[in-house]
């Protein structure tokens, strides 16, 4: 029993002193309130290893190492941007052991949970600035693989020569890139113009002072933009009583930020290079001198790891279980492209 015990010590305090590093690390390229908020975090968690290693006393050496998996994750960490502190410092399954091991402390595995929750709101910014282009680019691979494969497969499945199937793939390689990045364009563009089109026009703010002040009709501007009644009236009478001072006004209200949408061109780009990159992928067996089912089960195989590598990535920069997105990533498209194959054996040349 006391073995065990020592081992279990042991894990936790090594991930506490990595989880301490890894919040310094980042703070050292953090800056302002993100970087205070950063070192905080790893002042906890230095509270949290001094607890380990009272207890573990004298068993506390030779210093412990982390698991392979929280120390493979703090290395994205360092050497690809603070996002990936998601997968490192929100794995449920790891603070699950907390909760369930009585000799934690209660307020020791509540710190930990909310460790987790400043770490979703550091990481917001980050996610919000790459879900445009990642998003384009992520489905723009998936549907590269997936759709391109299923295509050959079926084409396959119909008994045709092999050069009909490299012609068939080409095609829906250079298809689908070319739509998914128009598709992109105007879906991004189109986003961007109705946020656009809800800004505060700058004329209105250059009547302001020709209105009359005791008909008050400002206020219904803030009350159609959601403030309350009063809300509304106090705003408007704030902005007359600055006209009345002779102060430059306007009727106010933030203007859309489009880091979250990101832009028309990019988004195109993304989505164009990634399905492409991800449609060749089936493809290029079938170019090699080797006969068409080779070439097909190299070509599923390649697929696999490719879908497995990019529901991987989704599943680690969204902190949940990378093993369970890159294996459903993987039944989907294996799912798909077996549908298209047996389609297209019933349906024949």
């Amino acid at each position: 029993m006391r073995s065990a015990q020592v081992r279990r010590w042991r894990r936790y305090l090594a991930e506490e002193r990595l989880e301490a590093d890894t919040y310094r690390t980042l703070a050292r390229e953090a800056v302002g309130e993100e970087r205070d908020i950063l070192l905080r975090l790893s002042q906890a968690e230095e509270r949290h290893e001094a607890h380990w290693l009272g207890l573990l006393g004298a068993d506390a050496l030779p210093a412990p190492k982390a698991s392979l998996p929280t120390r493979l994750l703090s290395f994205l960490t360092r050497h690809f941007g603070s996002v990936f502190v998601l997968a490192t410092m929100q794995r449920s399954e790891d603070r699950t052991r907390y909760d369930r091991d009585a000799e934690v402390p209660e307020a020791m595995a509540a710190d930990e949970h909310i460790h987790s929750e400043v770490v979703r709101g550091l990481a917001q910014r980050q996610r919000t600035a790459m879900s445009g282009s990642f998003r384009a680019a992520v489905f723009g691979a998936n549907d590269g693989l997936v759709s391109t494969c299923a295509l050959i497969l079926g084409v396959l499945g119909t008994g045709t020569s092999k050069e009909t199937v490299i012609a068939a793939g080409i095609a829906g390689l250079l298809a689908g890139a070319l739509s998914m990045g128009a598709g992109e364009y105007i879906s991004v563009t189109s986003q961007r113009e109705l946020l656009e089109a809800s800004d505060p026009a700058p004329q209105a703010s250059e009547v302001l002072d020709k209105l009359d002040m005791d008909a008050n009709e400002l206020a219904l501007v803030y009350r159609a933009r959601g403030a309350s009644p009063d809300e509304a009236e106090e705003r408007a009478a704030s902005v007359f009583a600055e006209i009345q001072r002779g102060q430059q006004v306007s009727i106010g209200g933030e203007r859309t930020s489009f880091d979250e949408v990101g832009t028309g061109m990019r988004a195109a780009a993304s989505s164009f290079v990634s399905f492409a990159a991800g449609a060749a992928v089936p493809v290029v067996p079938f170019l090699l001198p080797v006969g068409v089912f080779p070439a097909a089960v190299v070509s599923c195989v390649l697929v696999g790891l490719c879908l497995l590598v990019t529901g991987g990535i989704v599943g680690l920069l969204s902190g949940t279980n990378p093993a369970l997105r890159a294996v459903r990533q993987v039944a989907i498209g294996y799912g798909a492209a077996a549908v298209t194959f047996g389609l297209g054996w019933l349906i024949g040349a």
